[in-house]
């Protein structure tokens, strides 16, 4: 069946149709908007919405894609209640105040249960959590679920509120890899009731009607974006491999890695697949160099170019 897929991205939204044979037979990109509202830099999600909904629509009338599957960044949350968010997403580049910081920091476990270092701004989105929820106790009590970026968006879409494994094990201090199961911060802190029933990524989790028509489609459970990337080529059964996903990060992952070879003080971390397996991984801002050096040029990169770096 012909399916759209809503990538989130930190940079770049965008929205690709996939044909039957896999093939890209359209898209479409929007830059996600970031402004301040008390204190917090925060996602103007109406505006993406907005954009999303209207591609989402225009697939199906193009194209009559079927199914709808969304791949969101990693470090970002959402606390909704049974139809709303209960407080605007975070953006994960800002940084607690020191006060703050010192008092949630304390709460953090050990690299040895979680396997991710301790990490600045939001890029354990766990460390977010416990902000959010020392200055804004009120948009937790109000919220009935804690969800995932893909997850919220396949949520908002017509899906129902469900966790992800790829998604929580994404260095957020909320997952054990090891155990396969929730971090001792969640105990802690009272989240677990607040954490939906588990569904595989891609599994369908509803229906909605999109298009002139109305026509009905299925909406599937998102995924993080580089372990959909992982999973893409471990699918073809190439044996042991390594995947560079790129985007704002260069995300490299190697599942054949040894755990107890990983370095908390070089940034190593594990990330956690499609299936629950812990993933050895590396990662920098390499999309983000590559914007402010080619100061937002976009284009085609000859050959010729390659080669001569």
């Amino acid at each position: 069946m012909k399916v759209a897929v809503l990538d989130f991205g930190k940079t770049n939204s965008k929205l690709f149709v996939f044909g039957e044979d896999g093939r890209i037979l359209d898209g479409r990109r929007t830059r996600p908007i970031w402004t301040h509202r008390d204190g917090f830099s925060v996602l103007d999600d109406a505006a993406l919405h907005d954009w999303a909904l209207a591609a989402v629509n225009e697939a199906v009338d193009s194209h009559g894609i079927e199914g709808l599957m969304v791949s969101g960044h990693g470090c970002t949350f959402a606390l909704v209640d049974d139809t709303a968010l209960t407080h605007p997403i975070l953006d994960y580049e800002q940084e607690p105040p020191a006060e703050v910081a010192a008092r949630i920091d304390r709460r953090i476990p050990d690299f040895s249960e979680t396997f991710s270092p301790r990490l600045p701004l939001g890029f354990n989105y766990g460390r977010h959590m416990l902000w959010l929820n020392e200055v804004e106790p009120g948009a937790f009590a109000s919220a009935t679920s804690i969800l995932g970026y893909p997850q919220y968006w396949s949520w908002r879409f017509g899906g129902r509120a469900v966790s992800e494994v790829s998604y929580l094990g994404c260095h957020s201090h909320l997952w054990a890899p090891r155990r396969r199961d929730f971090s001792s911060l969640v105990d802690a802190e009272s989240w677990l009731g607040r954490m939906p029933a588990f569904a595989r990524a891609g599994a369908v989790i509803g229906e909605q009607h999109f298009g002139k028509a109305g026509r009905p489609v299925a909406i599937h459970n998102g995924v993080h974006d580089s372990n959909a990337a992982l999973h893409a080529y471990r699918r073809q059964q190439l044996g042991s491999l390594t995947v560079v996903s790129t985007g704002t990060w260069v995300v490299v992952l190697n599942p054949d890695c040894p755990l107890d070879v990983l370095d908390r003080d070089r940034d190593m971390l594990v990330n956690v697949d499609v299936d629950g397996g812990p993933v050895p991984t590396i990662r920098f801002m390499g999309g983000r160099e590559f914007a402010v050096i080619s100061a937002g040029w976009q284009g085609a990169i000859s050959p010729a170019s390659i080669q001569r770096v």
